[in-house]
């Protein structure tokens, strides 16, 4: 015999999708045409958790280091994951910001967030298109510059986060491989920087 199973509340289902995305927006829950009054009601009953404006997850739910970039990444779907974030995701120097710098076309108008903090960087043309790889980092994809990319975009604004920074990061990236010369001679040549950052690499491939 044949028994149906009772539909979902309203609830329920926004909790199945809860556990399916670690990170839920209200717009998962347009898509899946449910109502987004579930999520306060959820909030207020323990039951989901808000981590950020309009970013939800499951109260306790275990998150990864890079759980702000994730939450960028949902926000500010334009953004690229640059310099100091995208050292870190690389896992290149020793760098450790507490703000989340993202790269956005010259014109967009800077999110106004109210965490986690930004640090906005305008790029344009090749620059912001090329040399973007796509992380899943808890379960959205996240968009950051590769190492290479990121290693030139650091001579690009050693101004803003200075020079030493940027030696550190070629050394890392070099010694580690994760880097090769002409992916670097690729990306400083996008970034107009390759006579700026020619020296510095003959030194340390020497």
């Amino acid at each position: 015999m044949h028994v149906l199973r009772p539909a979902l509340s309203l609830e329920q289902a926004v909790l199945v999708l809860a556990r399916q995305r670690p990170l839920l927006r209200a717009r998962d829950l347009a898509d899946h045409g449910l109502a987004t009054v579930a999520l306060s009601r959820l909030v207020a009953a323990g039951k989901l958790e808000r981590v950020a404006r309009g970013v939800y997850s499951l109260p306790g739910r275990r998150l990864g280091e890079h759980r702000s970039l994730a939450e960028v990444a949902l926000r500010v779907p334009q953004g690229v994951v640059c310099l100091l974030s995208a050292l870190r995701v690389h896992g290149i120097g020793t760098q450790a910001p507490f703000e989340v710098w993202i790269a956005l076309p010259r014109n967009s108008p800077t999110p106004r967030l109210d965490q986690p903090a930004l640090r906005a960087i305008r790029m344009s043309g090749p620059a912001l298109s090329e040399g973007i790889e796509v992380m899943q980092i808890d379960g959205v994809r996240v968009p950051v510059f590769n190492a290479a990319k990121t290693v030139a975009d650091c001579f690009k604004f050693r101004n803003k986060i200075g020079l030493d920074v940027a030696l550190e990061a070629l050394r890392d990236a070099w010694a580690r491989r994760l880097v090769t010369v002409d992916a670097l001679g690729h990306y400083a040549a996008v970034n107009r920087v390759a006579n700026v950052m020619r020296p510095y690499l003959e030194s340390a491939i020497a």
